[in-house]
């Protein structure tokens, strides 16, 4: 076992959270009043999850979401560009639902000024792996759908366009790493 790999801590604990109802897409969207309720009742259900580090997306509506927890916790949230959405095009396409489904069975498809679902999937995943050689255990990674369900992908491959189509805003993941096995489980479907 080489030096990197007794530095790594494999028991660790993910809350991969997709961000609470916002008013739009843009990168400084506001959450709408309905999404700050929601960001509450998420503090709430993470609070005794003994979280000891905060990620977030750049883009306000992600960073908003997980602030009361933050607040509660007296944490402070690490912004990472990273974990920002998925670039499907930097064109307004008609047809954006079926060019996404088609990106999640052939992963290198890549639009025009966008990215592909493996390059989005990777960088994602760059920011967990990074995270597995820290002290905490505990995390809570707040980032946007499309993203997040590329995440879940790289760790269970039968995740689809059929499971990002189910995410709620917010969504919670439970991503466990021990020695032995990766296990992902959706925790918050039926908080709402």
């Amino acid at each position: 076992m080489g030096e990197k790999e007794r530095k790594m801590n494999k028991n660790k604990t993910m809350y991969l959270i997709r961000h609470c109802e916002a008013t739009g897409q843009n990168e400084d969207a506001e959450l709408t009043i309905n999404g700050r309720k929601q960001a509450v009742k998420l503090a709430d259900f993470l609070e005794e999850k003994n979280i000891q580090y905060i990620l977030s997306s750049t883009y306000l509506r992600a960073y908003k979401s997980i602030q009361p927890l933050a607040e509660r916790l007296q944490l402070p949230i690490h912004k990472d560009e990273r974990l920002i959405e998925r670039k499907l095009s930097d064109k307004n396409l008609d047809e954006w639902l079926l060019l996404l489904e088609k990106s999640f069975t052939n992963l290198d498809i890549v639009y025009e000024g966008g990215e592909s679902s493996r390059q989005a999937m990777e960088r994602g995943v760059t920011v967990i792996k990074e995270c597995m050689y820290r002290k905490e255990t505990t995390f809570a990674i707040v980032t946007h759908g499309n993203l997040l369900s590329l995440i879940w992908k790289y760790f269970d491959q039968t995740v689809c366009f059929k499971e990002w189509r189910e995410l709620s805003n917010p969504d919670v993941l439970q991503v466990h790493f021990n020695q032995e096995k990766i296990t992902v489980n959706r925790i918050w479907r039926n908080n709402m």
